[in-house]
């Protein structure tokens, strides 16, 4: 399953999504980014961060709707999140709206955090593990089980609070029940469906976003909906799952003193950090809340729609949040709330060092002091990108200063060879730029050339006239170097510099031509009047003789010589 991608001609050459990924799990292949599903842990940041909107994410809305026509009974677990998130007055009208909506009954996730809570508190008593790293991020989860294997044996062996409410829901109700899980987590979406360790305990997902797509399709209004009580008892402080610190705060309360040092830690760089540091062996003894999103589960990637900030959002939740412990709340045992986690770490190819000098040199980088290590392909270093050029995540093209390299230097190729003479005039009618032609035409220098005016060189009335009227001038014939040469004019304006684009075209050796082609019609006609004349004096003896008239001769003969003197000037 897919759960991001990108839409086809949507991108702009921009690679922001491959400088945001931290762990480059972006491809770009014909100018187009897509996902590289195998490295993605689909912390849903390249969504957030595109600038063409050009990001796309599976929808399960039209498989909840399927299940609600064809009379499945459906339960909504609802994240706690939705407090922070949702616009509502009261809590319970969103419970109302979704009952609206179809469902049978809605209940809060926090209900499976709770069960959570309880493994967390069974883990620190038993004290064997050396630090224990939280596995309610599914993107956390990933992140260990892809890029950092070595700490695999640091996660909790337990399930998310998603799929342990999931699995208590379809406990109480049975198989047959649908059960859709709704939050702001992306993440979410690939665990459900495409983890087959924990496949069937949620049967769809919708986001935030969804929702409020789906009701206002729907005619539902929030506001207008009655307060409605959950469908569960109150989990109390485990509703600040969603909140950095929340688990901390729910597995110490009412808890018993223990030896673990508590830490949290959110984003995804200091994700990596924290992994790093266990790598190293530099952390001791710690119980670690970790989430890839900043702030917590507090706002996902599919709660942007809002544009909340996360100060709010928490604000929100911890004003509806006891701070106490859980009380008759249904308890689950741990061989059903656990989750073994695997090594799944990448095995790409990597280049020897003489295939990433290859690949540097077809970019112009023949040493250490061409690789610029400017970042703007996405990748930290040109190595890095180079490396991933050989792995075909990457192209060529993607390296901006090279890119521009050519182009300037493919542009000035074409200036410098071209044998006309090419000015850019701005409205003071101060040479801007000039091409070598225009430079031999001067008889100065660019250096020179860019602080003097046009008109201390030549004639410049079309010029000044064109950045009057901004009507342009084409091929018009004007002498040049005091009438040695003979150009065709043409003078463009350029509205965004205000300035015009000169250019004298030599057309002088083809005027030559022309003159010279021209007197030898000239003669070749003056030979035949002269032949005409002869002829006639003949022709008039001879009619005289004979009677008739030569008038017809006179006019087939004077057509002859004007089609010569003609001929071409059309």
């Amino acid at each position: 399953m897919r759960v991001i991608d990108f839409k086809d001609a949507k991108c702009r050459h921009c690679y922001k999504c491959v400088r945001y990924c931290m762990v480059k799990a972006i491809s770009v292949r014909d100018e187009q980014a897509h996902i590289l599903k195998d490295h993605c842990i689909n912390c849903g940041r390249c969504m957030e961060i595109c600038p063409q909107n050009a990001k796309t994410f599976a929808s399960d809305m039209d498989r909840v709707k399927g299940y609600l026509r064809q009379g499945f009974k459906t339960i909504i677990s609802i994240a706690p999140s939705y407090i922070g998130v949702l616009e509502f007055d009261r809590p319970g009208q969103v419970v109302d709206a979704l009952l609206k909506l179809g469902f049978a009954e809605v209940r809060e996730t926090a209900e499976g955090a709770a069960m959570v809570t309880n493994e967390y508190k069974k883990i620190i008593r038993e004290n064997k593990m050396p630090n224990i790293i939280t596995t309610c991020c599914p993107s956390v989860n990933d992140l260990v089980e892809k890029y950092y294997p070595d700490c695999v044996d640091l996660l909790a062996p337990v399930v998310s609070p998603m799929v342990a409410h999931g699995r208590y829901i379809k406990k109480l109700y049975g198989n047959d029940v649908k059960v859709v899980f709704l939050g702001p987590c992306i993440a979410k979406k690939q665990e459900a469906i495409g983890d087959e360790r924990v496949f069937g305990a949620i049967d769809a997902i919708l986001t935030f976003e969804e929702l409020s797509i789906w009701l206002e399709e729907a005619g539902i209004d929030i506001y207008a909906c009655e307060d409605k009580p959950m469908g569960n008892p109150d989990p109390k402080v485990n509703r600040m799952y969603p909140i950095s610190g929340g688990v901390i705060q729910s597995v110490v309360t009412e808890e018993e003193a223990d030896t673990y040092h508590k830490v949290y830690v959110d984003g995804l760089a200091n994700c990596m950090e924290m992994l790093e540091c266990l790598q190293r062996g530099e952390l001791e003894h710690c119980f670690i809340e970790a989430n890839v999103c900043e702030g917590g589960c507090a706002k996902g990637p599919a709660s942007a729609r809002w544009n909340t900030s996360y100060v709010k959002a928490k604000v929100k939740i911890e004003n509806e949040v006891s701070y106490k412990a859980a009380r008759n709340l249904p308890e689950m045992s741990t061989q059903e709330l656990a989750k073994a986690f695997e090594d799944n770490h990448l095995t790409d190819r990597i280049p020897t060092d003489k295939e990433i000098r290859d690949i540097l040199k077809s970019t112009g980088k023949y040493s250490e002091e061409d690789e610029l290590n400017c970042g703007a392909c996405g990748y930290p270093t040109c190595r890095d990108k180079a490396i991933a050029v050989y792995q075909n995540k990457a192209e060529l093209s993607m390296c901006m200063p090279y890119a521009l390299t050519q182009a300037e230097s493919m542009s000035n190729v074409v200036m410098d060879v071209t044998p006309n003479m090419i000015f850019i005039i701005d409205s003071s009618m101060k040479i801007r730029e000039c091409n070598k032609k225009a430079q031999e035409l001067l008889g100065v220098g660019r250096d020179e050339a860019v602080q003097r005016y046009i008109f201390e060189f030549i004639e410049a009335e079309d010029i000044e006239e064109t950045l009057r009227t901004k009507e342009p001038v084409i091929h018009k014939k004007i002498q040049l170097e005091h009438g040695r040469m003979t150009a065709e004019e043409t003078i463009v304006y350029i509205e965004n510099l205000d300035s015009v684009l000169v250019t004298f075209q030599d057309v002088t050796r083809e005027e030559k031509i022309k003159e010279q082609h021209y007197f030898l019609k000239v003669e070749t006609v003056k030979m035949a009047q002269e032949v005409i004349e002869k002829q006639m004096m003949v022709a008039q003896e001879i009619a005289g003789l004979l009677g008739e008239t030569t008038a017809e001769t006179k006019v087939t003969l004077t057509k002859l010589r004007d089609s010569i003197l003609n001929e071409g000037e059309e």
